[in-house]
């Protein structure tokens, strides 16, 4: 038998290290790892010379968005500003150059570019007088609005918080223009809805972005109608039945938070709707927390103030911690996938024990739960991660020091706290199985960049040298492990993420070996080619 597609020249990364040199694939699939394999090589064969690069499973994402991320591209963009000055001067020069909007939107503004997290309407109102305007910041769980999106949505100093939500209000009692978690959906609602050709544009254009990254599947975190966000569920169908659907796609459908058991029945209809060739939606996103910077993760013990001492607040659970274990007992019982949204150690503990009810009552079934974000975690719950089966899906960009992390976070979590932050070292000792994801478009999809935080613990641009908790660094065999098996395996992709013979040609070639170069180096490298079932989907301008 000849080979389709042969990759020769290695190095290969294998599931026992760079032992191989040269990959065959035939009808997709990989039909021999070894060296040369010249035998192989027929008149239609396809050769590719690695000359040193390395050749290593194709990357997947844990936890992502790819369609609202895909959307916010074509909007009001405010992802490379860092600055307030540069930050308004944006959000000014889009609205002069898109006078046929109604609305401004967008987003992906930094928090520590504001006083506080919190930008303010006046400065909206300074450059947008005339039209609403809102846009969701860099972690899409607080949205800034000028004053006409406020009076739009009717929103006064008598408007009391949502119950998971909070209104920042200035010293007089008046909202200042900061809408945080579901109070952001007092306005999100009254913004226009992408149309469903908007939406399956902005799906292909990110799929296009995120091969040009390595990556070959991914599980979208949040498939259903949260906060503004347009459900990306029919543009995944209409892609996987046009055949423009490169990618393996799982989707998390979301669980309505206000709502409990009642509406299982409807996921389990939408599972069967929604699953066709390279998309399937076996998953359920269970949002049980916010973000540290905001108050809103949930905690055991109290945030501290400015002073140090212990505030009232204990962060917010957006789901019932009583009711979470029958929940997640039913879903798991039917086959689904629990994938938690959990950054607080309050949320990572009301996780584990939802879990661990299921396992209880149903035994250990194959439906591989996993823990997303995992900032906070208390040393005596790292364990149980590996005792439940439950995977902890990291995104490996926050854990360094940076503004948002220095200014907002560590003096309100105090030291004992702020030492247990995103601990992939330790749960990875504990036997935890580890997977990855970015979360974009909260942080940048690039696979590499999070694993040179992962192995460095150091933004690959900062300013700020430190290394931030180095007991936590990965190895690099192990970072890319949790971006290619770890990930699979979290995807329930069980003939992805390896290579070796049988599988899936899901492959990617870098411009590099990274192992041969420092790890300070790794996120300089560069995705040459990428490859899903054996078929290119991304060759780069140099490769």
């Amino acid at each position: 038998m000849h080979a389709d597609l042969l990759f020769t020249g290695g190095p290969v990364l294998t599931p026992g290290g760079r032992t191989a040199t040269a990959v065959a694939v035939t009808g997709g699939r990989i039909v021999a790892v070894g060296h040369d394999l010249g035998e192989l090589v027929g008149p239609r064969t396809e050769r590719v010379d690695l000359a040193g690069r390395l050749l290593l499973p194709g990357f997947q994402d844990a936890h992502v968005h790819p369609v609202p991320a895909g959307l916010e591209l074509t909007q009001c963009d405010l992802t490379g500003t860092r600055t307030a000055a540069e930050t308004v001067a944006a959000v000014r020069a889009y609205a002069d150059a898109h006078p046929e909007r109604e609305w401004i939107t967008g987003g992906g503004w930094s928090m520590e570019a504001f006083e506080g997290g919190t930008p303010t309407k006046d400065l909206l109102d300074a450059v947008v007088p005339d039209r609403p305007v809102y846009l969701p910041n860099r972690d899409h769980h607080g949205a800034w609005v000028n004053s006409r999106a406020l009076e739009l949505a009717g929103i006064t100093r008598d408007t009391v918080d949502p119950a998971d939500g909070r209104i920042e209000r200035d010293a007089g009692g008046e909202p200042s223009g900061t809408l945080q978690e579901g109070a952001m959906q007092l306005v999100g609602r009254l913004t226009p809805p992408a149309t469903p050709a908007d939406r399956l544009a902005a799906l292909l254009h990110a799929q296009r972005h995120l091969h040009a990254l390595g990556i070959t599947a991914w599980q979208d975190a949040l498939v259903g109608d949260f906060l503004g966000m347009d459900d990306p569920a029919q543009a995944y169908l209409t892609a996987a039945r046009e055949g423009s659907l490169t990618a393996r796609v799982v989707g998390a459908l979301w669980w309505d938070r206000e709502r409990g058991a009642e509406q299982i029945p409807e996921l389990v209809e939408r599972r069967a709707a929604f699953g066709h060739g390279r998309f399937r939606a076996g998953s359920v996103k269970l949002m049980l927390d916010g973000v540290a910077e905001t108050g809103t993760a949930a905690l055991l013990d109290p945030y501290l103030d400015k002073c140090g001492c212990a505030t009232a607040n204990r962060g917010t659970s957006f789901i019932d911690a009583a009711k979470l274990p029958s929940y997640v007992t039913e879903l798991d019982a039917l086959g689904f996938q629990c994938h938690f949204h959990a950054l607080g150690d309050r949320a990572v503990r009301d996780a584990l024990d939802a879990v661990e009810a299921a396992r209880d009552a149903n035994g250990f079934r194959d439906t591989r739960p996993h823990l997303a974000h995992l900032q906070v975690v208390h040393p005596s719950d790292v364990p149980r991660f590996a005792a439940l089966g439950a995977t902890a899906n990291i995104q490996p960009l926050w854990a360094a020091h940076e503004p948002q992390m220095d200014e907002l976070t560590i003096p309100f979590l105090g030291t004992e706290r702020a030492a247990w932050q995103y601990p992939f070292g330790a749960l990875l000792r504990s036997g935890a199985r580890l997977a990855a994801g970015s979360d974009w478009p909260v942080s940048s999809p690039n696979p590499l960049e999070g694993i040179h935080v992962a192995v460095n613990r150091v933004s690959p641009d900062t300013a700020i040298p430190r290394v931030f908790l180095p007991a936590e660094r990965l190895t690099l065999t192990e970072a890319l492990t949790a971006y290619t098996a770890g990930s699979a395996y979290a995807n329930h992709l069980d003939d992805t993420g390896e290579i070796r013979v049988g599988t899936l040609a899901d492959l990617v070639v870098l411009d590099r070996d990274p192992f041969d170069a420092p790890p300070e180096e790794i996120a300089r490298t560069r995705v040459d080619l990428t490859y899903v079932e054996g078929a290119e989907v991304h060759r780069s301008v140099t490769a």
